[in-house]
């Protein structure tokens, strides 16, 4: 399967998602993240994963025209601009959408934005689960 996540900026929503899809669905599936316009992997997203476990430093903010030309089975957006913004993909792919909040917009101390990056981890995370349920 090859699963596509689109974001903005590529920076946190996404960038997380593509960590927990990797988790999940394991070997044998292609998932990749990219946005409308690319700002980097957020810091506070590299954190939040390694929090449980997942090493995301060696992902790239992407943008989506520099993915490779392949046919994706799923395009997923995780925020309404992606949604709005997102080109037309060749292929006959399910799209598919659900807004995340923004924790790049997160705002307080160092405790507080982290926990807020965890939070929104973690209902990414239990989407994640119920897309990898269906699946089965």
């Amino acid at each position: 399967m090859n699963l596509l996540i689109l974001c903005t900026g590529n920076s946190c929503r996404s960038q997380i998602a593509e960590g927990l899809f990797r988790k999940h669905l394991g070997e044998g599936h292609n998932v990749y993240s990219a946005g409308i316009e690319a700002h980097g992997v957020n810091p506070n997203a590299i954190k939040t994963m390694a929090a449980i476990g997942i090493d995301i430093t060696n992902h790239t903010s992407d943008i989506i025209d520099n993915l490779p030309p392949i046919e994706y089975d799923y395009v997923l957006t995780v925020c309404d601009n992606a949604k709005e913004r997102c080109p037309i993909l060749p292929g006959n792919h399910k799209k598919l959408h659900h807004s995340f909040p923004d924790p790049a917009s997160a705002k307080g101390t160092e405790e507080e934005v982290a926990a807020i990056f965890a939070s929104v981890r973690d209902e990414i995370e239990a989407y994640v689960n119920k897309f990898v349920e269906g699946l089965g």
